[in-house]
């Protein structure tokens, strides 16, 4: 038999389908009155079964119309339905030809026991339709039956509606602020079952989907089971409720990868504000962790690097005293003086140690960045003894020198670049250290050197479109390659990142590269890396040439000045007693009549008393009470005309390079000479 539901509720209508079904009967359904009507007359069902309120049109209204019509009228009606105004509905609705008004709700048993009577009823009886009479007598209650059903349910469904999207607006706000936490917000029960997750955030970072993880115990995120113990003991009561506490956890990922994170719980309350279970919820601090490693690493490089400076500070003044009175010494020699060849030595020795000192003051960041005109070849062949120490002995060391095609402009032009050498040698000390330690056993290190001019270049095109170089500028290209290990693409994208190192801890700063890619920006130029896992690297670098007729102009060697003194009078302000005594020794001994000032404070108050007399200032950059620059700006006031020498082995604390070019100052980075001091006093008296 096929049976015609008609309830606008969709949940009562599938009830009573299953109900109806499980009996053997075929169900169709409609959603109101109007639809039941249509469906009615096009599947002529065995029964109806009808909700009284319904919008558009009720059940009342629908059992008026099939009464009415002469191929339907037989059809057995049953209302099934609550009621609204007493028991009105239930007369009405047999008044009109009901077979019967069952009321909401009723036992699915109870409920078939009556259909099957009422059925076994309807064969017994004729068909029964409304007559004019009845239609009549009923009209008048019908309509305000009608009017207040139908405002009720206007009013029903109205409330409803809002309620409804009521809470339909607080669940997607609650959804979409759950879903948007960063952290992965965990809830579980008191036996630590997962309810529910953040599903983005989850995924991200556990790679886990939700329903891999609802109803697995939370140990399923721990990376071990002691892990998960120790957590328990330092965040949960003894009856599992958590204490709101934040501590650090190691997590296991869906595939096994192990992170570091900030776990923090708290208990989840339910409608009486009793705990029901708890929240969790977790962050990844791997990231976190590895800046503080970073600040600390940072840290220690920043005392290194003072501590450095210090060192190349007190060095420098001691290379000066050497190479001072090692000089003075020389002067008064005679040429065929057999002790000449031992004096000469140690003036070079201590010469080869202020390389020393200028690569400390380079890491230490505290060296005046001083372009100069100079031969990269050159640079290259002089560095290879050095590079060769820093080497081991099983890795041999190969360069290739290439000078620029020949011009009518210069002839046997140098690839020369305006750079300071000190840095250029610092760049390649840094990528030899690396060859070196990407070596394992015995390998080769290859320094090339040639002129290059870009006109367009498939590699190196990106570098041209963003300007980092220039078409068809002209370079000098510094290639070095090493037989090591290599990197994969990974590695190369953040070799040049401060702090990245792929060396293991306690054998690199991670600062190396960075520093490489600091000093060729610093010099406009370009450095890029090609490389692969297992077949070496080369690192490529960049400087731009100078024109080849400035650079034969600019590499004749400068006029050495003969050595002449003067009787002017000179404020020497120095704080090392061997150096303030060699520079007052060697000045008086050309000339030059000498006030001498231990520190700051001091050469100002000279200054003041003899201000008049004084031609020029030689100041110590660092002295105690008041700096070098310090008492250049006292004095300056006092005598804006005074000539001032400023010599210091910490040129960053005293001046920048702007600086130092902006207001015409001199200085003098030590060691100095005493034929250098001579030299340049004459020539700063006699501007």
């Amino acid at each position: 038999m096929k049976i015609l539901i008609v309830d606008d509720n969709a949940d009562d209508r599938k009830l009573l389908r299953i109900n109806i079904e499980q009996h053997g009967c075929e169900v169709i359904e409609a959603g109101d009155g109007e639809q039941g009507l249509s469906m009615a007359k096009a599947y002529k069902p065995g029964m109806i079964v009808s909700d009284a309120l319904m919008p558009h049109m009720d059940g009342f209204q629908f059992l008026r119309a099939l009464k009415t019509d002469e191929a339907l009228k037989s059809i057995p009606f049953v209302f099934y339905s609550a009621v609204y105004t007493g028991h009105d509905e239930a007369r009405l609705a047999i008044s009109l030809g009901a077979e019967a008004f069952i009321i909401k709700p009723k036992d699915p048993d109870e409920f078939w026991e009556e259909i099957i009577g009422i059925l076994e009823e309807c064969k017994l009886r004729k068909p029964n339709g409304l007559t004019a009479e009845l239609i009549k007598e009923e009209e008048d209650f019908l309509r305000k039956y009608s009017h207040i059903v139908a405002a009720k349910l206007e009013e029903k469904v109205t409330e409803l509606q809002k309620a409804k999207a009521k809470v339909e607006e607080h669940e997607k706000c609650y959804r979409h602020l759950f879903s948007s936490i960063r952290d992965v917000v965990i809830t579980a029960d008191m036996d630590r079952v997962i309810l529910d997750a953040n599903q983005p955030a989850l995924r991200e970072l556990f790679g886990y989907e939700l329903e891999e993880i609802i109803g697995e115990k939370t140990r399923i995120l721990y990376a071990d089971d002691s892990g998960f113990k120790l957590t328990g003991k330092a965040i949960f009561d003894s009856k599992g409720i958590a204490k709101g506490r934040i501590i650090e956890v190691d997590f296991r990922k869906k595939n096994n990868e192990i992170f570091h994170g900030e776990l923090y719980a708290l208990k989840l309350l339910g409608d009486d504000e009793q705990a029901i279970g708890n929240i969790g919820l977790i962050r990844d601090i791997t990231e976190h962790k590895k800046l503080e490693e970073q600040l600390r690493q940072a840290q220690k490089m920043e005392a290194i690097g003072q501590l450095a400076g210090g060192v190349a500070h007190d060095f420098n003044n001691i290379l000066s005293a050497i190479i001072g009175y090692g000089s003075l010494t020389l002067m008064k020699m005679q040429e065929d003086d057999p002790l000449r060849n031992n004096i000469d030595e140690i003036l070079q020795s201590a010469q080869r140690a202020t390389v020393l000192t200028q690569s400390l003051l380079a890491f230490s960041r505290k060296q005046l960045v001083n372009l100069t005109l100079i031969d990269i070849n050159e640079l290259v062949r002089r560095f290879e003894k050095f590079l060769l120490r820093l080497l081991r002995e099983d890795i041999e060391l190969k360069i290739i020198c290439t000078d620029p095609p020949q011009s009518p402009i210069a002839k046997g032009g140098g690839l020369m670049v305006m750079a300071d050498s000190g840095q250029i040698e610092q760049v390649l000390m840094n990528l030899a250290t690396n060859a070196r330690d990407a070596i394992s056993g015995s390998g080769r290190l290859t320094i090339k050197t040639r002129f290059i001019v870009f006109e367009e270049s498939t590699l190196l095109y990106p570098a041209l479109e963003k300007g980092e170089l220039k078409k068809g500028g002209k370079y000098a290209l510094i290639s070095v390659s090493d037989t090591g290990a290599g990197m994969d693409e990974k590695t190369k994208e953040k070799i040049f990142e401060p702090f990245f190192t792929t060396k293991e801890v306690g054998k690199g700063t991670g600062l190396g590269l960075a520093m490489v890619y600091g000093i060729i920006k610093k010099h406009e130029g370009y450095i890029n890396v090609y490389s692969e896992s297992g077949h070496g690297t080369t690192f490529n670098i960049y400087l731009p040439v100078v024109e080849t007729r400035v650079a034969e102009e600019d590499k004749k060697e400068p006029e050495v000045l003969p050595l002449r003194g003067g009787t002017e009078t000179v404020l020497v302000a120095e704080d090392d007693p061997s150096l303030r005594k060699l520079s007052t020794t060697v000045l008086r001994a050309y000339g030059y009549n000498v006030i001498e000032a231990v520190d700051g404070e001091e050469a100002v108050n000279k200054f003041i008393e003899n201000k008049d007399r004084i031609h020029l200032a030689v100041l110590d950059g660092i002295m105690p009470k008041k700096n070098g620059k310090e008492v250049y700006d006292e004095i300056i006031l006092l005598k804006p005309d005074t000539k001032v020498i400023f010599m210091s082995g910490y040129s960053e604390d005293i001046f920048n390079a702007k600086s130092i070019k902006d207001k015409g100052l001199t200085y003098m980075l030590k060691p100095v000479s005493p034929a250098d001091l001579l030299r340049k006093v004459r020539e700063v008296l006699d501007k």
